[in-house]
């Protein structure tokens, strides 16, 4: 029987969840890593006397490194497999997040943060590819939206940290705690499985059929009678940007640009603007890590929804809420307002993360899946990147409220762009997607 058919039809269970968990718990360090940026940049700019500008550089920083990790770690994975990508990169990560606790200047904080980016922005497309190229087609979308929403537990574990942590014992201290995924990537690397479809498109049959039926072995009694899939094929680099792949190219690489735009925009910059709003370092981080237990829920909305409505009308419609809920918080005269509309926009945003995250594995096929995630998301860097920059310029300028105003406006366009020409992926198997 098809290596594949026996995969596809192998029901949820422990050997699904025991990946979901290793890939979960990587995944989830990378955001803490990601998200100590944010929780650290108020301390950082007093420290070393930044100001907005020079502040949203250093915000930027760790993205331009997720832009170059992105694309190089797409094609690896497509040349080398899945595995080494995913544990190496996590790896780099945490080197990265140790050697930033121990910079001893500012250029060398900049250095380190990109040598992070590097690291995390390999990562995490290559190990939604992984979860998706396991999981049966009528679970596909919940296991990858389940896997993003262990950033939630990342973020806040950032939060926490930058709450406890920098008021009384300084950054660097946040940015140690942030070394735990090297430590982490050794176990990581010796324990995941590499794709089955990974291995039937590099020729490797005899290692596919065997993974695939230690995979088999874990389910007790009879199994459903497999149906046929369709085989992973070869293709070139260039496939990407000639049809039928172009449209689906072009449609991710935007919406990937706008959602990172007004996601970094403004989440890196969230505790300072409140801040710049008149609240205490030690009020701004406490609303913000309230803001930020929104994110979970939000992610578990969006996995169950993304089986019962598909991945496109969850994605276009909790993006338009994402940025209803900052244009709300753009004009917030209350803490309480503060916090209702900053936990709107934490739901809402993050669904639509892991909606994003579940429709890019279905778009590309098996020979370019690593290449096409690692594209899209690096364009989508370029939005992570300029946005930060762009906030702390426009400050001065709009004030909190009109930058906040300004990443919902983001947010409204990444929702148009998958509204216009996003197709529906699901129930349909990875190579037809």
């Amino acid at each position: 029987m098809d290596a594949l058919a026996r995969l596809e039809r192998l029901p949820l269970g422990r050997p699904h969840y025991r990946l979901l968990l290793l890939l979960g718990l990587g995944w989830a360090l990378d955001a803490m890593d990601v998200g100590l940026i944010s929780f650290t940049l108020p301390a950082l700019s007093r420290d070393f006397g930044l100001n907005p500008v020079g502040a949203g550089l250093l915000g930027s920083v760790g993205l331009l490194g997720m832009l170059f990790g992105a694309l190089l770690g797409g094609r690896l994975a497509d040349r080398f497999g899945r595995k080494a990508v995913v544990g190496y990169s996590l790896f780099l990560a945490g080197i990265g997040s140790l050697l930033t606790a121990l910079a001893p200047s500012l250029s060398w904080v900049f250095l380190f943060r990109f040598l992070t980016g590097l690291g995390l922005g390999a990562e995490l497309p290559v190990a939604a590819s992984l979860m998706g190229e396991f999981s049966p087609k009528a679970h596909r979308g919940r296991m990858v939206v389940l896997l993003e929403a262990f950033w939630a537990v990342g973020w806040l574990l950032a939060a926490l940290m930058g709450y406890l942590l920098v008021p009384s014992l300084g950054w660097r201290m946040a940015f140690l705690a942030g070394a735990l995924p090297a430590l982490y990537a050794a176990y990581l690397r010796l324990s995941l499985p590499e794709s089955p479809r990974w291995l039937l498109a590099q020729g490797q049959v005899a290692e596919a059929e065997a993974l695939v039926a230690a995979w088999e072995r874990a389910f007790p009694g009879p199994l459903p009678e497999p149906r046929p899939e369709p085989a992973p094929r070869p293709l070139p680099y260039g496939a990407l940007f000639r049809p039928p792949l172009l449209r689906r190219t072009l449609f991710l690489a935007l919406a990937w640009f706008a959602l990172n735009a007004g996601y970094y925009g403004a989440f890196i910059w969230l505790p300072s603007l409140l801040v710049a709003q008149g609240y205490t370092l030690v009020r701004s981080l406490e609303y913000v890590l309230l803001i930020t237990l929104a994110q979970v829920p939000g992610y578990l909305t969006a996995a169950f929804l993304v089986e019962r409505w598909g991945r496109r009308p969850v994605l276009v419609g909790f993006l338009a809420l994402s940025a209803l809920s900052a244009w709300l918080l753009s004009r917030a005269a209350s803490p309480l307002e503060v916090l209702l509309f900053g936990a709107l926009l934490s739901f809402f945003n993050l669904g639509a993360w892991g909606a994003v995250y579940a429709y890019t594995p279905e778009l590309f096929p098996t020979a370019l899946r690593g290449s096409g995630a690692g594209l899209v998301a690096a364009v989508g860097r370029v939005g992570g990147i300029l946005a930060p920059y762009a906030t702390g310029a426009l400050l001065p300028l709009l004030g909190p409220g009109g930058v906040l105003a300004l990443h919902g406006g983001l947010l409204l366009l990444a929702g148009v762009f998958a509204w216009g020409v996003g197709v529906e992926t699901r129930g349909k198997p990875l190579e037809e997607g």
